[in-house]
């Protein structure tokens, strides 16, 4: 997370605030990070707005001016702090939609109950209890299993969660198995552990902490080693290289080879786009499949998203065969010589796509 000298910035914030028309916001959002030529996604609704967006120095400047002009969104939290220097754009497009929850969990809460379940630590407070190893403490990583197995906190035990809605289920768990302990909780930016603290408070468990500001926050200020691994980040990026030659660490394998990697990415066959951490060159030698049998679809049915390291244009032969169906031979036949040749000898360890594992402590 470490600042570098370029002209682009990614903004990463939230705020929990009570909208009565958020479509209308929505509407102007959209219209205006589009007109400065802003690359990002907006989540825009009831309960507040979630955004992780990028843009050159002038653009950046002329949002933030944007933003301070509507009340809602006035004092938006660690913004700067959250703030990072990436190498250009780090999205495709602009996105602004509606979401009735600006993050996932299956309910929806007002700005006041947010406020009132909050039990922040700060990430001074937090660096503290993970320099002494103190074990009054457990620190449970909030986030998805996928994204814990590329990188996390060390001594953070995983939530057990594949999705975010998940959490509701596992909570009689962490009140049985932690309770002679001070639970402190962590995700990437704070916005998840803020909304799950009012589940917690509801459902028997209150004063769990919240990491504030989250991972983000904490290492754009802390070179430290607590960190192990990359981070996944919601962006082009993925997987985000964390720490320096002196203290980083590898702390997961390649889905091809068993050997240590650290690079995400989806299966390129779309009805699985299963994520897979990988070595690059393996990934390209099996031409972005995870398995045998996505493989094997893909030579199938072409549902194959676009690589730079493979020059077909799936999508296009796709269209050829819908606009006209004689094509359709040809053009499936194309494709299949196409992969065939470059799979050739190529062998998978996986015959069929890997469940997700559910890591549970």
């Amino acid at each position: 997370m470490k600042k570098e000298n370029t002209k682009y910035q990614l903004l990463t914030f939230y705020k929990f605030v009570d909208i009565d028309d958020p479509h209308k916001i929505v509407e102007d959002h959209l219209r205006f990070t589009r007109d400065i030529g802003m690359r990002g996604r907006v989540f825009i609704g009831e309960e507040g707005i979630n955004a992780t967006l990028s843009g050159n120095t002038g653009q950046i400047k002329a949002y933030r001016l944007y933003l301070a002009s509507i009340p809602y969104f006035k004092d938006i939290p660690d913004i700067d702090e959250k703030a990072c220097f990436v190498e250009g754009h780090q999205f495709e497009k602009m996105h602004v939609r509606y979401r009735k929850e600006i993050v996932a969990l299956g309910e929806k809460y007002s700005a006041e109950e947010i406020e009132r379940s909050k039990h922040k630590i700060s990430i001074e407070d937090f660096k503290k209890v993970m320099d002494t190893d103190d074990d009054n403490y457990v620190i449970i990583d909030m986030r998805n299993n996928y994204e814990y197995q590329l990188g996390h906190f060390k001594n953070a035990v995983p939530a057990g969660t594949l999705t975010f809605k998940d959490t509701s289920g596992l909570i009689d768990h962490y009140k049985d198995k932690y309770k002679d302990k001070t639970l402190i909780m962590y995700c990437t930016g704070g916005i998840r552990c803020e909304k799950v603290s009012v589940l917690l408070d509801k459902m028997g468990l209150p004063g769990v902490y919240q990491l504030d500001g989250g991972i983000v926050k904490y290492l754009n200020k802390y070179n430290d080693g607590n960190w192990l691994g990359n981070l996944y980040t919601f962006d082009n990026r993925v997987s985000c290289y964390i720490g320096d030659g002196e203290n980083h660490t590898v702390i997961s394998k390649c889905h091809y080879s068993g050997k240590p990697a650290e690079d995400m990415y989806n299966c390129r066959y779309g009805p699985c786009n299963d994520q897979i951490i990988a070595d690059p060159a393996e990934y390209k030698k099996h031409m972005g499949f995870c398995s045998e049998e996505c493989a094997h679809g893909a030579m199938e049915d072409l549902y194959i998203k676009s690589e730079a390291f493979d020059p077909m244009d799936y999508k296009q032969l796709r269209i050829e065969v819908k606009v006209d169906p004689s094509k359709k031979e040809e053009n499936y036949a194309k494709a299949k010589a196409h992969l065939q040749k470059k799979l050739e000898g190529v062998e998978f360890n996986h015959k069929t796509p890997v469940e997700r594992e559910i890591i549970f402590a």
